[in-house]
């Protein structure tokens, strides 16, 4: 049979069409899976959303919560500053605490984290070497041993159960843990202790670099000269007891003379370059004023008080405001209002009514390194006083986010933990007061119910903080000076270069007692002021030692400043606050004239329009470290470059055996500078300058060149130096968030030697002015806000106040959130 020849189906769609409809179906799996991507986006986005908004701080209602005795009252004001009304100092203190871990908690955490070494197990490797270099110090079980022997650490212990209770009331742990993807830990007493600690990182050294750095120019250079560049003040010194300083006279030729140095040992100071600025930026000295003017000069009967503590700036700030009220055992009220430290449940620095207390960072030597010297070939033993000793090793384990623990080998010695070695292999250990339980107390809180100015003197010198200058005004208008915090008592050696203690001719027994403080109580004049530098003299200077105070330019123009005001004001002291004449780089500005003027200068170079308009920029500067000011970039600019280039040279060898020696280690060497620039001897002049003329001419080049290179020289103003960069610790890993936690950036006036002292990320941490009994009429600043979580209303509260200077009520203003804590029962 035959079969029929089937034929073929013919196509439904022609291949176009077969084309269309794949590109059709694909399309619509495109769109699809993007409609899933964007689904997921929104629902990932509202998760987000959802925890950000569940994790701000409870403003209004009603809480139960266990650990209470009493109702507590939390009344917020426009800027989030709380009033916590409580029948007494542990609910005050409970209550602080849950306000601090709902608007603070992560910086907290950053906080003993930091001073622990222990930064690493939350954010990884990337802070592994930071949390190296504080294990070393072993702060945490310093923090133990504290908390063991601590008399009122149940006040610790209640302010860690309002810290937990804030925690866990948020209705979703911080935003930085969501962003870290990791747990908050639970607070714990100790963890107090370490805030503390954190303190004495941030204001007191660390390593002996300062130490270190003298002890190697006195090693390496003639005595003359060493002492010529460690000298211990300058002309510019303002100190409440004593005089300024001469400074000593410059070694002739035959002592010292640059010209027969190595030549490759000399780094020329003949040019500046970007990265130079650099380092000058990173050298910024920050610092702290405070200012007490007595009642027999102000409006009132009651003294004034000034205070503005100058930090690192970061987002959060350093700072929570807030007014403290309860009920005392004797029936009386009690209100302390000031800035707090999250972390920790005691009123800082702030006024009670009868005191106002305000702090800067004392500079005074709280730290040795100590020559460790063997006693074996094994180097395992090592001389005492008390005979041979082994080195005795800690294992520290450091635990790394995403990694392996990591281990350190910590030796220690009966001095503290072995630092380092030096230039010659030597090895030295660390005597640091932060290494003692004398380190930390809670004798701050005799200062909130310090009613004499004699009770907040006593106070003062019973407290155990990093160690501060402590100024105190009272309501009946007197005033004092003192020191907060421990004082070692030294012997054999005054502390400012390493030294053996092994033969026990030196060493440390133990801090002075608080009798043995200096004090100065209600001086003639009716003024004391602070400001980083030396404050006394003779004995009492003996006794608390040199450890690097800052040039006493600033604290020169405030005593200045105080002694031109016949009848003082709060409003006058806070124009104090915000001074930025240029009172220190006046002289420079005018040797900047005359070497833009200098004949020989003139005769050596063609004419340069640059140079002109230069010329005509620092004559119009204004004597101000204003934004708008090209005139003091370039002169403060100068300066640098020339103090880079005097002292090269001299500090050539130091820097060759250590190479981390650095200008800033030298805090006086203005003196030294300036009198080689004005007596201009041919034996120290750097040898690639044919003449002291030269030198300052290539110095005006080194100045004007990375300028230049930017752009107009017109529009190097101060301000775009001195913008601000004040972040949140996440925006550097995250800059997709930054502009959403940051500050925004602006240029601001002031600089490092002047009243007002502000730095890209340094400057006032606060501000306040407060005369006891009349706080109504003080008035206070803080950068960033009240709260660390951006969406709430005090994020950004209060910042631009603190940036233009303009006043703001120390006190609390008008409710406008109340929170009620009631017991769980």
């Amino acid at each position: 049979m035959v079969r029929p020849k089937l034929r073929s189906t013919p196509d439904v769609f022609p291949p176009r069409d077969r084309r269309r409809a794949r590109r059709r179906r694909a399309w619509r799996i495109v769109g699809l899976s993007l409609g899933l991507v964007a689904l997921a986006f929104v629902v990932a986005a509202g998760w987000v959303a959802l925890r950000l908004v569940r994790s701000r701080a409870i403003l209004d209602g009603e809480l139960r919560l266990d650990g209470l005795r009493a109702a507590v009252r939390v009344e917020r004001d426009a800027w989030g500053v709380p009033t916590i009304d409580a029948e007494n100092r542990d609910d005050a203190a409970f209550a602080l605490g849950f306000l601090h871990a709902q608007e603070r908690f992560f910086q907290m955490d950053l906080l003993r984290r930091s001073a622990a070494g222990e930064l690493a197990a939350l954010v990884g490797g990337a802070a592994l070497d930071f949390d190296r270099s504080l294990r070393l110090h072993r702060l945490r079980n310093v923090a133990e041993r504290i908390v063991a022997t601590l008399p009122r650490f149940e006040l610790l212990d209640t302010y860690a159960r309002g810290v937990n209770a804030g925690l866990d009331r948020l209705g979703a742990a911080p935003f930085e843990y969501m962003l870290l993807r990791s747990e908050p830990q639970p607070w714990k007493p100790e963890d107090t202790i370490l805030v503390v600690l954190a303190m004495y990182m941030d204001l007191q050294p660390t390593s002996g670099a300062i130490e270190s750095s003298w002890g190697v120019v006195y090693d390496v250079l003639p005595r003359e000269l060493a002492q010529l560049l460690t000298a211990p003040g300058t002309p510019w010194d303002a100190p409440i007891v004593g005089a300024a300083e001469a400074v000593p006279s410059v070694p002739g030729p035959d002592v010292f003379d640059v010209r027969r140095q190595a030549q490759g040992a000399t780094t020329t100071g003949s040019h500046v370059d970007d990265a130079f600025l650099a380092r000058i930026d990173a050298d910024f000295t920050p610092g702290s004023n405070s200012w007490a003017v007595a009642g027999s000069l102000t409006v009132g009967t009651s003294a004034l008080l000034a205070g503005d503590m100058h930090l690192s700036l970061n987002v959060p700030n350093i700072w929570y405001r807030a007014s403290l009220t309860w009920e005392g055992p004797g029936a009386e009220r009690w209100r302390v209002t000031g800035v707090t430290l999250p972390g920790t449940p005691i009123v800082v620095s702030g006024s009670n009514g009868f005191v106002a207390w305000a702090f800067t960072n004392s500079m005074i030597d709280v730290s040795d390194l100590v020559i460790v010297e063997p006693s074996d070939d094994t180097g395992r033993r090592y001389r005492t006083p008390d005979g041979e000793r082994a080195l005795e090793t800690h294992i520290e384990r450091i635990e790394v986010r995403g990694a392996a623990t990591d281990t350190l080998h910590v030796e220690t010695t009966v001095w503290g933990p072995v630092l380092d070695r030096d230039h010659t292999d030597r090895q030295r250990a660390y005597r640091w007061i932060a290494h003692d339980v004398e380190s930390v107390n809670l004798g701050l809180l005799d200062m909130e119910t310090a009613t004499t100015l004699e009770e907040a003197l006593d106070a003062a010198n019973r407290t155990s903080i990093p160690t501060q200058n402590c100024l105190i005004a009272d309501r009946t208008g007197r005033i004092g000076w003192t020191l907060m915090g421990p004082v070692p008592r030294r012997f054999g050696f005054d502390g400012r270069v390493p030294q053996s203690w092994a033969d026990g001719s030196r060493g440390w027994r133990g801090y002075l007692e608080p009798h043995e403080v200096p004090r100065v109580v209600d001086p003639p004049d009716g003024r004391l002021w602070t400001a980083n530098a030396r404050v006394v003299d003779g004995d009492a200077l003996r006794r608390v030692g040199d450890g690097g105070y800052v040039l006493g330019a600033r604290a020169q123009q405030i005593r200045d400043a105080l002694f031109a005001l016949e009848r003082v004001t709060p409003d006058d002291m806070l124009r104090l606050q915000l001074d930025d004449r240029a009172v220190f780089l006046s002289r420079w500005q005018r040797l900047l004239l005359d070497v833009l003027r200098s004949p020989e200068g003139e005769s050596a170079r063609e004419p340069d329009a640059t140079r002109v308009e230069m010329r005509g920029l620092v004559e119009s500067w204004g004597a101000r470290a204003s934004v708008q000011s090209v005139g003091y970039r370039l002169v403060h600019d100068f300066r640098d470059a020339v103090s880079e280039a005097v002292l090269a040279p001299l500090l050539a060898h130091p820097r060759e055996v250590q190479p981390r020696l650095r200008n800033w280690h030298f805090r006086q060497c203005e003196g030294v500078v300036w009198t080689l620039v004005e007596t201009q001897p041919p034996h120290m002049l750097d040898p690639r300058f044919a003449s002291w003329d030269a030198l300052l001419q290539a110095c005006v080049d080194s100045t004007l060149a990375p300028l230049v290179r930017a752009g107009a020289l017109r529009e190097r103003t101060w301000g775009e130096r001195n913008t601000t960069r004040i972040r949140h610790p996440l925006s550097g890993a995250l800059p997709v968030v930054s502009r959403w936690l940051d500050m925004a950036r602006r240029p601001l006036p002031g600089d490092s030697n002047m009243p007002r002292v502000q730095g890209p990320t340094h400057g006032a941490s606060q501000r306040f002015v407060v005369a006891p009994g009349r706080e109504e009429e003080g008035f206070a600043h803080m950068p960033c806000g009240q709260s660390g979580h951006p969406l709430s209303p005090f994020y950004r509260k209060g910042h631009r106040a603190w940036e233009e200077g303009e006043p703001t009520s120390f006190l609390p203003g008008e409710t406008q959130h109340t929170l009620t804590l009631r017991p769980e029962s």
